[in-house]
Order: structure tokens, then C-alpha cells, then sequence
């Protein structure tokens, strides 16, 4: 089942953020800001996560309230 079948089909917010946290690791390059990525480094260094996590993270985070929003 893909993220679009969950949410077409009312998956609650845990069951998205479930399969959203699992499958293969691969790797993305994203243009950021310089000051942005340092800040955001410096931040999740703060949290005690590391700037990876933390996108993963914000990433899930978007597309689970995105879906909540969408089946309201």
C-alpha cells in the first residue's frame, strides 16, 4: 500500500507515520541555504538528534497532518 492508497482510505495518523518511518535508507541531495542547513544543524544538535532525524522527522511530521487535513 503506498501514502496516497492510506490516505484515500482514512489511515489514521499513527498508521501513516508508521509507514512513512519504514523502508530502505537512500539518499537525496537537497539545495539549502547555507545559513539555513547550519542553523538547522545547530538546532538539532540542541534537540540531540542530528540533522538527518531531524528531517526526517519535519518530513513526517508534514505529510501526517497534511493527510489529516486532506480526510477532514
Amino acid at each position: 500500500m503506498s501514502y496516497i492508497e492510506l490516505v484515500k482510505n482514512g489511515a489514521d495518523p499513527t498508521e501513516i507515520q508508521q509507514y512513512l518511518a519504514q523502508g530502505e535508507q537512500v539518499a537525496i541531495t537537497i539545495r539549502l541555504p547555507e545559513n539555513l542547513r547550519d542553523a538547522a544543524k545547530a538546532a538539532a544538535a540542541l534537540q540531540g538528534t542530528n540533522f538527518s532525524a531531524m528531517v526526517r522527522a519535519g518530513l513526517i511530521a508534514q505529510l501526517a497532518d497534511w493527510a489529516e487535513e486532506v480526510t477532514r
